[in-house]
């Protein structure tokens, strides 16, 4: 194996700078030439990239984003599409390719390996929802973010004797929402995979509000509902002062944490590796501590669930 392909697609992540370091210099270790495909998939299916070397990917270890851009792709979507990249494969005589992203960019780099193309993937999403992982690139310095966002919400709902419903991404998995409710002591949460009532939740929050609790903290998944929707309601039902914030996109930059550097160089080191044992149709990631290869199909089209001893801890302490 003399030459791979590399490119970042679907939703960044702050890790994935780090993840396409780790495959260039691993690459590079093991005598190998890299190339990196601009803009995702539509780079794929165009022929634009730049060669990447160690000194090219210098210094971006600790920076959010992707060097490599991203793109959600069209182009590729289509079958033509589908063919024409695996021909751009061919003629830059790549021996692989590396995918780092999440559901849908892997399921790309799925269908891409039908076409004779070997792909390895590696695990990049803070939507934390691809089977067979505890954690994807990106998902700690999300959950980071929105706990540090909340800690500051807390202050003005404290100040003011409001409730917030703070939202935060996901798609529909509830897994931010989870670990940042629990890590900010929120005292309610909403997402997709555990069932909540609205006549409930009023019911509750106007018993805290007869005992004299006149201040708290909702946290919803963004697959559970609105936060907007849900504070008008609370505000029509309740006599109670409601605000919604919606902490969107800011999950998804900003210097990766600790954890999320170290998972994308385990990962990216293990996907060039994967590669040149000849294997392919896997995605790199983690599971109980150890860097794992996750069947590509399975970790696509099977529901990755919230942690149960989590969702236990949540019930115990969200009392």
């Amino acid at each position: 194996m003399k030459r791979i392909g590399l490119l970042t697609s679907g939703g960044d992540a702050s890790g994935m700078n780090a993840a396409i370091r780790a495959v260039t210099r691993t690459a590079a270790s093991m005598g190998m030439t890299t190339i990196g495909f601009q803009h995702g998939y539509d780079g794929l299916v165009t022929n634009t990239w730049t060669e990447l070397n160690a000194r090219a990917v210098s210094g971006i270890l600790e920076l959010g984003g992707t060097m490599l851009k991203s793109a959600r792709s069209e182009l590729f979507r289509t079958p033509e599409g589908r063919r024409q990249a695996a021909l751009v494969v061919q003629q830059n005589q790549l021996d692989g390719m590396v995918i780092i992203g999440g559901n849908g960019s892997q399921t790309g780099g799925y269908l891409l390996g039908q076409l004779g193309i070997p792909v390895v993937g590696v695990a990049s999403t803070i939507d934390n929802d691809l089977y067979g992982f505890d954690y994807t690139i990106g998902f700690d310095t999300a959950v980071n973010v929105a706990i540090d966002a909340i800690d500051r919400i807390r202050d003005a709902a404290e100040s003011h004797d409001r409730v917030f419903v703070v939202e935060v991404m996901g798609r529909d998995n509830g897994s931010i929402a989870l670990e940042a409710a629990i890590a900010t002591g929120a005292d309610i949460v909403l997402t997709p995979e555990l069932p909540f009532s609205i006549p409930e939740l009023i019911t509750h929050l106007r018993d805290d509000v007869m005992a004299q609790k006149k201040h708290h903290i909702i946290v919803m998944a963004e697959g559970a509902g609105h936060a907007e929707e849900l504070a008008r309601y609370i505000n029509a039902n309740l006599p109670v002062e409601c605000r919604a914030t919606v902490l969107g996109y800011v999950q998804r930059g900003g210097s990766p944490t600790r954890f999320d550097r170290i998972l994308a160089s385990t990962s990216g080191e293990a996907a060039v590796v994967a590669l040149t044992e000849g294997r392919s149709s896997i995605v790199a990631g983690t599971r109980s501590g150890h860097i794992v290869l996750q069947d590509t199909l399975e970790a696509v089209t099977r529901r990755n669930l919230l942690k149960p001893e989590l969702v236990e801890l949540l019930k115990r302490v969200s009392i």
